[in-house]
């Protein structure tokens, strides 16, 4: 019996770790426009390389980004593997020195 209810606990906290992923709450943020104004792609990216000061959605993707990376992103939700991809393809593409900075 006790086994049974240890081997219970376990898979229910490996159903809970494989189901857990970030916040959803900017998964609608709207990527387009950020990447399509220099000043505020140019403000995240200074959030990000702690050379100016983030906004709420700045900090969190600031929290998030040594895990996400490390892990492939494997807590992100699918809308947020589409915004990071979207993203970094066209900071490598326009603004590479800056994406160099960002990877290290």
């Amino acid at each position: 019996m006790g086994r049974c209810i240890g081997l219970l606990c376990f898979l229910c906290a490996v159903a809970i770790a494989l189901g857990q992923t970030y916040s959803d709450k900017y998964d609608k943020i709207d990527i387009d426009k950020i990447l399509s104004s220099k000043r505020i792609l140019n403000n995240y990216i200074k959030c990000i390389l702690d050379e100016g000061p983030c906004t709420a959605e700045g900090r969190e993707i600031k929290q998030h980004i040594p895990e996400a990376v490390t892990t492939n992103c494997e807590k992100c939700t699918a809308a947020q593997k589409r915004i990071v991809r979207k993203a970094s393809t066209f900071i490598m593409r326009n603004q590479p020195q800056q994406w160099e900075r960002i990877r290290e």
